[in-house]
């Protein structure tokens, strides 16, 4: 990862942090530990247009850890979907677009209402089985207008909900090969170690189910991509991850989950991340410039899009009036 990119990352970090501790209150630690695999996603592998959040052919992201909104609300303010930074200073404020929780319809560029561990996984799936039943419905030759792929991000307590299990259990049968569902393991729940309430081996448990399992230390990105590559199967990539990383007096442990890291923890996260600016809510202009080309590479995607969908209603006008329906 070059300079860049390192800070864009820390940005996430940095922000999330912030506002945790200005509202004094929410979840730092899947913010801090998935940073890293969630920029590398959304900047290198993901399909979205921050110009058109609602473009019909956008891949799915969904944040089934809902306690970590702040992670999904950083993405977003820097991506450029319209959440400013006065409103991340007002995180888990009443009636802010930052609530705890990410909620559908509320804030932009929020896919799914989540926050009950294990739902997001659920919906994700649901997702899924949409995005094939319209490509069986919509596709053509050399016109796959329905082709976009459902990601989703959780943690051990999404793993330990019935509700996942329920879901990934038909996601195989299904084999819903769109479907990349990431892990993020660090072993820590709110009360402490997951072995006091979870040990078995997960990834066994995915490949029952039919998923292909992939599991990474580093180089998040050619694990997405292998996922890509696998058609027929949906991918469960497990991410070993520290929670609370970057933040010396917290990371690995359980007390960063669910409240502020604190004022001095706070500062102690700059210093050892090499943040060299103290303002809360700072990040400087080349990283803005930074996300804002990303934002514009992604636009690509939908223009080509735009470009194919405009041949196909010319081709096929009656699926044209069956799209208009359907939407």
């Amino acid at each position: 990862m070059n300079a860049i990119e390192n800070l864009a990352v820390n940005s996430i970090r940095i922000l999330s942090a912030d506002a945790i501790q200005k509202a004094n209150s929410g979840h730092p630690g899947l913010p801090l530990g998935c940073a890293a695999a969630a920029y590398e996603l959304w900047a290198h592998h993901m399909n979205h247009n921050p110009a058109n959040p609602s473009w019909a052919n956008r891949d799915r992201f969904i944040l089934s850890g809902g306690h970590g909104s702040m992670l999904l609300y950083s993405l977003l303010h820097l991506f450029g979907y319209g959440l400013t930074k006065e409103d991340l200073m007002n995180f888990r404020q009443l009636g802010s677009l930052t609530p705890g929780h990410p909620e559908y319809g509320h804030t932009v560029g929020v896919e799914a209402t989540t926050g009950p561990l294990g739902a997001g996984m659920g919906m994700a799936v649901g997702m899924a089985i949409a995005e094939k039943h319209l490509a069986s419905v919509f596709n053509k030759e050399n016109y796959p207008v329905v082709d976009h792929y459902t990601f989703v991000l959780g943690g051990d307590g999404c793993m330990m909900e019935g509700i996942s299990s329920e879901a990934f259990s038909l996601a195989g049968t299904l084999g819903l090969g769109k479907l990349i569902v990431l892990y993020d393991s660090n072993q820590i729940s709110i009360e402490g170690s997951t072995d006091i309430a979870f040990r078995e081996n997960v990834q066994e448990r995915m490949k029952a189910f039919g998923f292909q399992t992939i599991t990474v230390e580093d180089g998040i990105g050619m694990a997405i991509e292998a996922a890509k590559a696998e058609t027929e199967r949906p991918s469960f990539i497990t991410i070993k991850t520290q929670i609370g990383y970057g933040c010396p007096a917290k990371q690995g442990k359980a007390s960063a989950h669910g409240e502020p890291l604190g004022e001095e923890n706070v500062k102690a996260l700059r210093e050892n991340l090499g943040w060299p600016y103290e303002e809360p809510f700072f990040v400087p202009q080349e990283v803005y410039e930074h996300y804002s080309r990303l934002a514009e590479e992604k636009a690509e995607a939908e223009a080509a899009w735009n470009v194919m969908f405009a041949a196909y209603c010319g081709e096929y006008p009656e699926m044209e009036a069956l799209w208009d329906q359907y939407h």
